[in-house]
């Protein structure tokens, strides 16, 4: 098989791994094993794992267990070859190298994760929708609202919750209309692609970047002008195929649960808080973020002991009323309301439990799975191949293209992993590149991904895909913005 075609093939495969693991390996291999049987077994592990993680619909075979099992045998194929050698060692020093990069990363995911439950259980996102669905907006206004809030939320919630969050809301108002519901779901991937690429909170590409310290935290926000471009050109070509009608308004009044603002308050200091332990005191995010969690289990604390005071000398507040639905047939404002008085306290220990485990299971898998191939070798070869015979900014712009067929929230993992020389400003274009690029094709990210399950038969891949030109074309203008209002950053 020709190198430069392996190269190729890598270079697609690793690109679709989510997480931040390989740029903290720093040791340097001993022995290049790409051209070995390990090497190439290593790599057949990795894409059949993969494979089975991406069909996981057809096989309902949860995606963490080919790809934790694809990098435990990886990293058996390691050992024992640097064994054979005698420098198991290396291998182990490798391996707990890539360890210590995951963990940054799950502990930083996990505060996150806690956080959206916790908001959730308030019934943050809920009162959004229904404010929403209450005005009489639209079709077209819905369009553009819910395209700048998934634009914005994204730039602090990852792009696949931003997603689903205003997914429903545009299921909920076009489910007599599919054409508004179609478009209305591409222009939320856009949005929600480009929303997470100008913040290092917004997506996994930004924060692996911002972590490594190729950008400084705020010249991130330089790419805001890009970011909206790659957005708005699409949506104002779209807004013309939106029909003028108005779906019936919903009038109902739904109000958030004890508590709900100020987890939002905490949430932001908790971010406030990551990004001053980076800056100021030279520590880990995930560290900044821990303490943040803190603030949401000390508050928890109070809303149990204050739920307790609440419910004195009323014992049965807390038991079920089974029969609740009969009596309160004929006045459903009752019945909401008993149901609330019903509502056990919050606890944050629950909003951990039930995270995504399998999607952070999965990542450890991708990782050290990546970190296995990068210690063989192959990122070496890619970074010849990839960094070395092409101008930086072909390469930027090809590493956007690849991630329109693969997760756009991972592309950025064999990148940092290569280390090219580049300026900061081929940095931020990379960062831009892989952070929307996916938005050309639904499978391109999980936030695609995510909507094509929510909206089954409506928005589809042939669906997105009659609208790649478009959205290819904001691609290309945000690139051209970048190059024109960042071009400080490119100089040496």
């Amino acid at each position: 098989m020709p190198i430069k075609f392996v190269a190729f093939l890598v270079v697609i495969g690793l690109s679709s791994i989510p997480g931040s693991v390989l740029a903290s390996v720093n040791a340097d291999p001993a022995l290049n094993l790409t051209q070995q049987s390990v090497g190439f077994l290593a790599l057949a592990f990795f894409g059949v794992a993969y494979a089975l993680a991406m069909i996981e619909e057809v096989t309902e075979l949860r995606k963490s267990k080919p790809m934790v099992l694809a990098a435990s045998l990886i990293w058996i194929l390691i050992a024992v070859a640097y064994a054979q050698e005698g420098l198991g060692g290396q291998a182990g020093a490798a391996f707990r190298a890539g360890l210590v990069g995951y963990v940054e990363l799950f502990l930083f995911i996990m505060v996150s994760m806690t956080y959206l439950n916790a908001m959730e259980d308030r019934g943050v996102f809920e009162r959004l929708r229904v404010w929403l669905l209450s005005k009489n907006y639209s079709y077209r206004q819905l369009f553009w609202i819910t395209g700048c809030q998934a634009f914005f939320i994204s730039s602090f919630c990852n792009n696949l919750t931003t997603a689903l969050l205003m997914g429903s809301v545009v299921l909920a108002l076009g489910k007599d209309n599919r054409r508004f519901v179609n478009l209305s779901c591409i222009n939320i991937v856009v949005a929600s692609n480009a929303g997470g690429s100008f913040s290092p909170f917004g997506d996994i590409t930004t924060l692996l970047v911002w972590q490594k310290g190729m950008v400084p935290f705020v010249d991130f926000f330089t790419l805001f002008i890009p970011a909206i471009i790659n957005f708005a050109l699409p949506a104002a070509i779209m807004n013309f195929f939106i029909p003028h009608e108005k779906p019936a308004a919903l009038h109902e009044k739904l109000a958030m649960k004890r508590g709900g603002l100020v987890i939002i308050g905490l949430f932001l200091l908790t971010v406030i808080t990551a990004a001053s332990f980076e800056n100021f005191l030279d520590l880990p995010p995930a560290a900044g973020m821990m303490m943040g969690l803190t603030y949401l289990k000390f508050f928890s604390f109070y809303l149990q002991k204050t739920a307790e005071k609440m419910a004195q000398g009323k014992p049965n507040d807390f038991r079920v009323d089974y029969f609740a639905p009969l009596k309160y047939m004929n006045n459903p404002q009752a019945l909401a309301k008993k149901k609330r008085s019903q509502e056990r306290p919050f606890d944050v220990f629950t909003k951990v439990a039930n995270l995504e485990w399998d999607t952070l299971l999965f990542f450890y898998g991708v990782m050290m799975a990546v970190v296995g191939l990068s210690f063989i070798g192959y990122l070496e070869l890619v970074s010849h191949e990839l960094y070395g015979d092409l101008d930086p900014t072909i390469a930027n712009i090809l590493v956007g293209v690849a991630s329109a067929f693969v997760d756009n929230g991972t592309i950025m993992l064999a990148v940092l992993t290569m280390t090219p020389d580049i300026s900061q400003g081929q940095w931020l274009l990379v960062t831009l590149t892989a952070g929307v690029g996916g938005s050309m094709l639904a499978i391109g990210s999980a936030a695609g991904v995510g909507l094509m399950g929510q909206a089954k038969g409506i928005y589809t891949f042939t669906s997105h895909l009659k609208w790649m030109p478009v959205i290819a074309l904001g691609y290309a203008a945000s690139i051209a913005s970048h190059f024109w209002i960042n071009a400080r950053f490119f100089t040496p």
